[in-house]
């Protein structure tokens, strides 16, 4: 199995200007792949995953480059 990768818990705001709360990181029950659990800071404040290296890939946004979730800060 691949190590626990490290991770800045804390606010990030998706590339799409959306707030969220990034609380640990978790396992794929099935596959082990590491994933990112994270809440929304809107609406109902769901609960979210998404595999670790998606989380932090960079995407291309009006032919600029920029990370797909950018940290904000620390949770309070």
């Amino acid at each position: 199995m691949t190590p626990r990768p490290q991770l800045q818990t804390g606010y990030y705001r998706h590339y799409k200007n959306l707030n969220y709360e990034v609380i640990d990181v978790v396992r794929h029950s099935e596959t082990t792949e590491w994933m990112v659990l994270y809440r929304a800071q809107y609406g109902d404040f769901g609960l979210w995953v998404r595999p670790y290296d998606m989380f932090f890939e960079q995407v291309i946004v009006n032919g600029e480059t920029v990370p797909r979730f950018a940290w904000v800060g620390p949770a309070e």
